[in-house]
This record gives structure tokens, C-alpha cells and sequence, in this order.
């Protein structure tokens, strides 16, 4: 008898679509189900994480994980990647150079938020960077369903990568943001983020999934178009925004 979503600790979001709140850093990770593929969306911070991730999605599919996206390069969303072994990985472009050349500074932002330097320095030499770039938008087939990959960045970082999932019968549609979105705390925009042009990443967003869709942040609970749109009026007060032509407000 299979694990229902809930008993393996996952949010169910509608028909062969689930979340989970990792411990920790309460970053999301996000999984879609069709007839012949299972796509994960984010590893977690560890190459521990990634493998109990994929052990409590084969508890309640009776299968294995076959595609990876990555919505952005930060450590708590992709050092688990090698956890799946042998899956198609999915980036926006640009996010593959970053992590290949970029290791030795993610192990230390891994370790610097508390990560055993022990566990980093595996998951970092071990690290998987995408096989397929996204540049605007692409279909993923997974059978019986297709999901909708779109490069919404930058914002959070510049290789943002939302992806969109379009609702069965009676369901809504589902957005996983990355950390374009975060619920429980204000945005967190790091060195590496680009606040200018967040504000046209978010409205990239919501034409994505428009009103109706549920949000899915990369931290905290399940949001509505109204959140997102409120959090993007917050980051263009706050860091001003670019112009639509892409120069300086």
C-alpha cells in the first residue's frame, strides 16, 4: 500500500502535484506527476536532503523522479541535485556556467547558513548543473500533462526560473515562484540579485499564471496573485525599478 502525499510530508496542491516545507531553511520543494515522467521542482540543501526527497516521492508514486528544474542557484535549492541520479536537469540559461565555476562559493554560503562543512563539500564536488537551458519558455512533456518552464528573471538572482503548471478539471493552475516569492519573510535580495528589475519578474510572473493560479513561494505558505502583486509593489517601492525598455527608472 502506497504513502499518501500528507503521511510522506507533503502538501498535496491538486491531482499528481504536491509541495513540501523542507526543515531548516524552509525553502519549497515542489513535485508534478504525469503518466511517464515525475518532475522535481528544486533538491534542497544537501545530497542527505536530495535522497530522502526522492525515497518519500517513490513512497507515494511507486517511481522514480526522472526531471529536475532548478528555479535559481542557491544552496538550499540545488545541492541535492545529485541525489537523482540520472535525471534530465532543467535551468534558466546562464545557470549552468554559474554553478560549474561557482562551487567553492556556494559550498561556503552552504556552510556560512549552517550546513555541515562536511555535507557541503560532497554535494558541491558532486554537483549536477543543468543539461537543458531555458532561455524564454519551454514544454516539458510528462505524458500524460505538460508543464510550462519560463526564464521570468532576473530578480532574486539572475538566472530565474519559474514553472508553470496547468490545472486538471475542477483545479486551479499552480505557479512554483523559486524565491521570486517569499511568504515568510520579506524578500531577501542578496548580492547576487538585481532588486531594479524584480519588480518586471514578478509581473512576468503573474501574466504566467494571471489571476486565478496559486503561487507557490520558494518560502512559506501557498499565496494568491493579490500576495504577489502586493510583494512586487513593496520591492519597486523599496529598490525603485527598472523601465519597461529595460534602462533606468
Amino acid at each position: 500500500m502506497r504513502t499518501t502525499w500528507e503521511e510522506a510530508g507533503w502538501e498535496r496542491l491538486g491531482d499528481g502535484v504536491a509541495r513540501r516545507r523542507m526543515p531548516g531553511w524552509d525553502e519549497t520543494i515542489g513535485v508534478i506527476a504525469g503518466s511517464e515522467g515525475v518532475l522535481i521542482v528544486d533538491t534542497g540543501p544537501t545530497l542527505g536532503a536530495g535522497a530522502e526527497l526522492r525515497r518519500t516521492v517513490r513512497a507515494v508514486l511507486g517511481r522514480d523522479v526522472t526531471h529536475v528544474a532548478l528555479t535559481h542557484p542557491h544552496f538550499d535549492h540545488v545541492l541535492g541535485t545529485a541525489a537523482f541520479a540520472g535525471v534530465e536537469v532543467f535551468g534558466a540559461t546562464g545557470v549552468d556556467a554559474l554553478l560549474r565555476h561557482g562551487k567553492d562559493a556556494l559550498r561556503e554560503d552552504a556552510v556560512r547558513h549552517g550546513v555541515d562543512p562536511d555535507a557541503a563539500a560532497e554535494a558541491a564536488d558532486l554537483l549536477v548543473v543543468p543539461h537543458h537551458h531555458v532561455h524564454g519558455q519551454l514544454t516539458l512533456g510528462l505524458g500524460d500533462r505538460e508543464v510550462l518552464l519560463a526564464n521570468v528573471g532576473p530578480g532574486h538572482t539572475a538566472h530565474d526560473l519559474a514553472v508553470l503548471v496547468p490545472g486538471r478539471a475542477g483545479e486551479r493552475e499552480v505557479v512554483f515562484c523559486g524565491d521570486l516569492v517569499e511568504e515568510s519573510g520579506a524578500p531577501q535580495a542578496g548580492p547576487d540579485a538585481l532588486p531594479r528589475r524584480w519588480p518586471a519578474a514578478l509581473d512576468r510572473l503573474l501574466a504566467l499564471g494571471g489571476e486565478d493560479a496559486v503561487y507557490v513561494p520558494g518560502h512559506g505558505a501557498v499565496v494568491d496573485a493579490a500576495f504577489v502583486r502586493a510583494q512586487r509593489d513593496a520591492l519597486a517601492a523599496r529598490f525603485g525599478a527598472d523601465s519597461p525598455c529595460g534602462g533606468a527608472g
